[in-house]
């Protein structure tokens, strides 16, 4: 048997002694209606962070287990505290560090977060509708990072929305227009991408160029130290 352990990071060492433990068998998501079809059994897809873990269900029904993974902290996501109920319609799901987002059948995008909800993280807004173009509201694909989300429509278009605390959306820090609408970032986008932890977003367009936004400090675009690079080019 090939063990596996898992190890993750203490933030408080004085209150939480925990140690690495072996995985010796899957867990087991138990469900709570025996009635559940076969659909309502098959999972779709999972995204997590490291608050919380999401289980998307081929019925469109989504699951989310906050840390540490136990029954009694699950919970059904989009449940009596939000106003927005579209437990049964979600196509996809996607998690960042500080937020979640979920593309629905309608290709409308529900999400929430510091960076997101300042005034009610834990409620879902439908970021999709605040697009100020009413033809770039049909959603294509959306992808989270860090502590931004960026959505992709149908018309192929790129927006950002969230925080541009590393330049992510595509600005300098202080030059970033003030609006908590979504930022119309590229034209022409086939495949946007980044990651749970990234301050960066890829956009790939038509012509299977690729482009980014984000930071350099540690030259993880390929353009060295930045502070080798005294000239403003």
């Amino acid at each position: 048997m090939n063990d596996c352990l898992f190890f993750g990071r203490n933030q408080f060492p004085k209150f939480f002694k925990f140690k690495p433990f072996k995985i010796t068998k899957p867990i087991q998501i138990e469900n709570e209606n025996e009635n559940e079809n076969e659909n309502e059994k098959q999972i779709k897809q999972i995204s997590s962070n490291e608050y919380s873990t999401i289980f998307l269900f081929e019925n469109g029904k989504a699951i989310e287990y906050f840390t540490p993974i136990q029954p009694y902290s699950k919970k059904t996501i989009l449940k009596a505290k939000t106003k927005i109920q579209i437990e049964e319609n979600i196509q996809k799901i996607t998690v960042g560090s500080e937020n979640e987002a979920i593309l629905t059948l309608e290709r409308n995008v529900f999400a929430k977060g510091e960076r997101i909800n300042p005034k009610n993280p834990k409620e879902f807004i439908n970021i999709s509708s605040l697009i100020e173009d009413p033809n770039d509201r049909i959603i294509q694909d959306v992808v989270s990072g860090a502590y931004s989300i960026y959505l992709l429509t149908s018309n192929q278009n790129a927006y950002g929305f969230g925080s541009n605390s590393y330049g992510q959306l595509g600005f300098d820090f202080k030059t970033l227009p003030k609006t908590k609408k979504p930022i119309l970032m590229m034209k022409n986008v086939s495949k946007i991408f980044s990651g749970i932890s990234s301050v960066h977003v890829f956009l790939l367009n038509s012509n299977q160029e690729l482009f980014v936004c984000g930071n350099n400090f540690c030259s993880q675009l390929g353009l060295g130290e930045i502070k080798k690079r005294r000239n403003t080019n």
